[in-house]
C-alpha cells in the first residue's frame, strides 16, 4: 500500500521516502458500471458494502449474493439476488460535496435524512482523551508515508474508550465506507449508542450524513467543521467534536452529549 520513491529536497539532495499507492477500483452492480473509487485497497469488500449502503442502494445484506474483487482488472463485481429497483433513476442524480477522493452522493441519500433518529448517547472527557491518545500512538501508513486519512470506531460501553477498528485510505470517504461495511457484517453486534466515530479529516456534510446513516450519534475529528456539516449535525442532534488533540477539543453541536468534568464546567 506504499511505494518508495526518490525525491529532491530544498538543498538539491536526493532522498527516498514512501508515498501511498492508491489503485482504481470500479464497482459493477449486476454487470452495470456504477462508480470508480481510488483506494489503497486494504479491505475492498468492506468498502464496496459500505459504499452501497451509505448511498442507500441496498438496505440489507440478504440483497447481495456475492462480491468478487479482481485487482488484475481493478474491478469489484457485485451480484444481487433480485437486482436494485430503479437503479438508473436513483443514480442519475448526483450531488457533488466537499469531499476528497470521492465526494458525491446520489439524490436518495439527502431525501432519507428526515427519517433518521439517532440514539441517546454520551461520551466523557476522559474517553475523548483516550481516543485522541490511541490515534496518536496508532501504527499507521500516515506516519510512514503521509497523504492518507484515517477513521476509527471506538466502543464507549465501559468507562474507557476501546478501539474496535482503524482504517486508512486516500480519502476519508473510503475509510468511513469501509467501516460501514465492517459494521454491517457484524450483524448488529455493534451497539451504535455505545460507539464514537473518529476521523482525521474535516467534518463535512457528507461525513455527517454517513455517520448518521450508520446510526452513530457522536463524531470526533482532529480537524475542523464546515458550515453545512454543522447545520446537518444540529438538525440530526449529532454531537460533532472537532480540533480534538490531546486534551483539547471543540464541541460544535449537541454539547449535552458530552459529560463534562466538574472542574472544567466550574471554570
Amino acid at each position: 500500500m506504499v511505494r518508495e520513491v526518490v525525491v529532491t529536497d530544498e538543498f538539491g539532495q536526493s532522498r527516498t521516502l514512501f508515498i501511498p499507492a492508491e489503485r482504481a477500483l470500479t464497482i459493477y452492480v449486476d454487470k452495470r458500471e456504477l462508480v470508480t473509487l481510488m483506494t489503497l485497497g486494504a479491505h475492498p469488500e468492506w468498502l464496496v458494502l459500505g459504499y452501497l449502503r451509505n448511498q442507500r442502494l441496498v438496505e440489507t445484506l440478504d440483497e447481495i449474493e456475492s462480491i468478487t474483487v479482481d485487482w488484475d482488472v481493478g474491478a469489484a463485481a457485485v451480484k444481487t439476488r433480485n437486482g436494485i429497483s430503479d437503479i438508473e433513476k436513483r443514480t442519475e442524480k448526483r450531488v457533488v460535496t466537499t469531499g476528497c477522493g470521492q465526494g458525491s452522493l446520489f439524490g436518495d441519500v439527502l431525501d432519507a435524512l428526515d427519517g433518521i433518529k439517532l440514539p441517546a448517547a454520551h461520551v466523557t472527557q476522559t474517553q475523548l482523551e483516550e481516543i485522541t491518545d490511541t490515534i496518536r500512538l496508532q501504527d499507521s501508513i500516515y506516519k510512514k508515508a503521509g497523504s492518507v486519512h484515517g477513521c476509527a470506531l471506538f466502543s464507549t460501553q465501559d468507562t474507557h474508550a476501546e478501539k474496535l477498528i482503524f482504517v486508512e485510505d486516500v480519502g476519508r470517504h473510503n475509510a468511513i465506507d469501509t467501516i460501514a461495511g465492517w459494521m454491517w457484517l457484524q450483524e448488529n453486534k455493534v451497539q451504535t449508542q455505545e460507539v464514537v466515530f473518529y476521523t482525521t479529516g474535516r467534518l463535512t456534510s457528507e461525513m455527517v450524513m454517513k455517520s448518521a446513516q450508520m446510526g452513530i450519534p457522536i463524531v470526533v475529528s482532529r480537524s475542523g467543521m464546515t458550515e453545512m456539516g454543522l447545520a446537518l449535525a444540529q438538525q440530526l442532534n449529532l454531537c460533532a467534536i472537532g480540533r480534538a488533540t490531546n486534551k483539547r477539543f471543540l464541541c460544535f453541536s449537541a454539547p449535552e452529549r458530552v459529560q463534562w468534568q466538574a472542574m472544567v464546567v466550574a471554570a
